[in-house]
């Protein structure tokens, strides 16, 4: 049986699901907190008291898309099993999420804020920091078994997610260009893996 959710808690997804589509259709500096809160169907005092300032909320809708990207990824490494076999899952799942269209949307409202706003993004980008993507976590696991090269696992991680950025999530950012079909997507994965593996197997 599922546990009704509270009505603080709907109102809290709801001001999150409006400012979503507000900074997706307007952008950061046009959407304003009024707009959100009628755009939820809630008081703006409302929205003040879940969220005190619009930065507060944006960088909350980051983090929120943060920890679905990184959630999809907790793939505890495998010292019985191939480090291809084990890597694809976890780069096929980022090369889906980097597609998916309401990441984009809202990852191009997020440079657009971060272009006019420096401290802003580091403000943002330190709160989404906090915790350790699932890549990392599994490539210094892989170093520790022997199996790859001493590298710094932030540095390795940064390299391979550069390797499938640089045609499922740029692209589509800068230039409109279309997300990747699934037989494109799978060249893209082997393609890294076959980059990072030359690199840093042992």
């Amino acid at each position: 049986m599922t546990v009704p959710q509270r009505l603080t808690d709907r109102k809290r997804e709801a001001i999150i699901q409006a400012a979503i589509a507000e900074f997706r259709a307007n952008g950061f500096d046009i959407t304003s907190m009024d707009k959100i809160a009628a755009t939820a169907g809630v008081s703006k005092r409302t929205v003040y008291n879940h969220f005190p300032s619009k930065e507060e909320l944006f960088a909350e809708i980051l983090n929120q898309l943060w920890a679905r990207l990184t959630a999809e990824q907790e793939t505890p490494y495998r010292s019985d099993m191939a480090l291809r076999d084990q890597l694809r899952p976890l780069l096929t799942t980022k090369l889906q999420m980097l597609g998916d269209d309401n990441f984009l949307d809202l990852a191009r409202v997020a440079i657009a804020a971060t272009i006019h706003s420096p401290e802003r993004a580091q403000n943002m980008v330190a709160r989404m920091g906090e915790r350790e993507e699932g890549l990392t976590v599994w490539i210094r696991a892989a170093q520790a078994d022997g199996r790859l090269k001493p590298v710094a696992p932030e540095f390795a991680a940064q390299q391979v997610q550069g390797l499938l950025k640089s045609f499922a999530f740029w692209p589509q950012i800068s230039m409109g260009m279309p997300a990747l079909t699934s037989e494109v997507q799978r060249t893209v994965v082997e393609s890294a893996l076959d980059m990072f593996l030359a690199c840093y197997q042992l």
